[in-house]
């Protein structure tokens, strides 16, 4: 992967982890592909970035993100 991941397909792999694994507990916690990505997605959030470098993932969001593009929930 190197081309740059904009805020909007770094939420649809998060909906998509989502809806494939809901969130479960009392906790609503976030199944282990959704959380990889969530620290990165709010990262760009609170830093106001609108893409980053999909090698700045680590290897868990990575792999997450490129099954939800391979399954083509990403546009």
């Amino acid at each position: 992967m190197t081309d740059p991941i904009t805020v909007t397909q770094l939420e649809a792999a998060i909906n998509f982890w989502r809806q494939r694994v809901p969130a479960t507990g009392e906790e609503a916690r976030l199944c282990a592909e959704a959380s990889a990505l969530a620290s990165p997605y709010a990262m760009m959030i609170f830093e106001g970035v609108k893409n980053i470098d999909a090698q700045a993932l680590d290897q868990a969001a990575q792999a997450a993100y490129r099954e939800a593009r391979d399954a083509g929930a990403i546009g």
